[in-house]
């Protein structure tokens, strides 16, 4: 039997050799930890992906972290999903629909990850933390504010591991204040953030957004902070501590809305399709279906009229500009709405091609999969999963004219790569590995 780990405090263990040069190059800007090369540097010029060489901890559950780090996958970093043996991700239990026995939910954001399971309740755990913690560059975590601290895996304990870490914690309301304890899920920073109160039809009650928008925010704020994070410890050779929470970043993201308070004292409410500031702006029921139509200016405005063969509403004063069309918002709308039921969205569509205006119709979720231009986009990701088998997902959102996103290679099964982790990341012996085995520190899947 070989010696029991132990657990570190805030330094190496001498099992991986590896580490040591880590150390020795800490300090310098231009360096990752570890053996993997410099941010800066491109071997293979235009083929490198943006984060290839960039190894990530994701400690995080649910779906603004394992968005953010989703992202973060895609554009080649390394990624390690922590979890717990046995359970793993909330999500994983989340459904239906499943696919065979994996949840759809968790398989639609975690492609191109690793996962290694630990019991982070065992010290022998914390110490698998705190040495992959020794070689990641970033951490991200969502966990309550305080209890990683509490499990001596806090920003103040692992930056003393490595000054280099980008430490990105994600929690409902920020780790200071006085509902930083609360704990939090998108519908309820939804609502606290102002974002149901705007949210529904005009004449009814708040409503949660159809997707939950206040994660996906976050993990796009987190996902921002990290890369801005990176850049900075080129400069400054040192890691920093990230503060992300949902209810700043629904906050943030209410822009002109909340500005229209602070500025005018104008309280929001909730307008439907439409637009409080814009009309017409919003959807409209057709034939058979629904249209939305966007006249941002006056210009359009005449255009739309033209297309709708109600060319007199142009020339009345009360819809000469804007301002004025927004104060008679009623009559207007209800004129528009009785020539769009008149045809088929369809036919809509084809008469304002080319006009200029900015429209589209109200896709069901099969209709916007089906789509020719989602389609042309890449949107449409297919996969090999090692149980559910042939998956299709949702791919990113962006494209570069010097290199394709990751993968993508399937969501993992909760352990499967532990052992190869413990072995290739760490460089732990058989022995080491079969101790944290027998004492239920980490978890294998048998099934991978």
């Amino acid at each position: 039997m070989s010696a029991p780990v132990r657990v570190l405090k805030g330094r190496f263990s001498a099992l991986c050799p590896l580490r040591f040069r880590s150390l020795t190059h800490r300090n310098h800007p231009g360096r990752v930890s570890g053996s993997r090369r410099s941010l800066s540097h491109s071997p293979t010029g235009e083929e490198l992906r943006p984060l290839e060489g960039v190894r990530v901890l994701d400690m995080t559950r649910v779906l603004a972290g394992p968005f953010a780090t989703m992202i973060l996958g895609d554009l080649g970093a390394e990624v390690i999903k922590v979890e717990k043996p046995g359970a793993g991700d909330d999500t994983r239990a989340w459904g239906p629909p499943f696919v065979g026995a994996e949840s759809v939910y968790f398989l639609s954001v975690n492609r191109n990850k690793k996962s290694i399971a630990i019991d982070l309740k065992h010290p022998r755990g914390v110490n698998v933390i705190h040495e992959l913690a020794g070689v990641c560059d970033v951490l991200v975590e969502n966990y309550l504010p305080g209890k990683l601290r509490e499990m001596d895996l806090g920003y103040e304990q692992l930056s003393r591991v490595n000054p280099r870490l980008v430490y990105c914690s994600i929690s409902g309301y920020g780790q200071t204040g006085p509902q930083a304890q609360s704990p939090g899920y998108d519908s309820i920073a939804s609502a606290v953030s102002g974002m149901m109160h705007i949210t529904g039809p005009e004449d009814g009650d708040p409503v949660r957004p159809g997707v939950a928008m206040t994660d996906l925010a976050t993990g796009l704020y987190a996902h921002g902070a990290i890369m801005a994070a990176l850049l900075q410890r080129q400069k400054t050779g040192r890691g920093v501590h990230i503060d992300c929470n949902l209810l700043s970043s629904q906050v943030s993201c209410l822009s002109h809305i909340a500005a229209n308070y602070l500025n005018a004292g104008k309280e929001a409410q909730r307008w439907g399709t439409a637009h409080e500031s814009i009309v017409p702006y919003q959807g409209f029921r057709t034939k058979d279906g629904h249209i939305v139509v966007a006249a941002g200016n006056d210009k359009q405005f005449v255009k739309v009229c033209q297309v709708l063969e109600l060319v007199e509403l142009t020339h009345e004063d009360r819809y000469k500009t804007n301002k004025l069309r927004v104060q008679n918002r009623k009559e207007l709308l209800h004129t528009l709405s009785q020539r769009f039921l008149q045809e088929k969205t369809s036919d809509w569509l084809r008469k304002f091609k080319g006009s200029g205006v900015p429209v589209g119709p109200i896709n069901s979720i099969q209709e916007v999969c089906s789509d020719p231009q989602v389609k042309h986009n890449g949107l449409i990701q297919d996969m090999n999963h090692l149980t559910a088998g042939p998956i299709t997902v949702p791919g990113p959102a962006v494209r570069y004219s010097s290199f394709t996103p990751a993968g993508p290679t399937p969501p993992p099964l909760i352990g499967q790569h532990t052992v190869k982790v413990l072995r290739d990341t760490l460089c732990y012996s058989d022995d080491i590995i079969n101790t944290l085995l027998e004492t239920k520190a980490v978890f294998q899947n048998e099934e991978s």
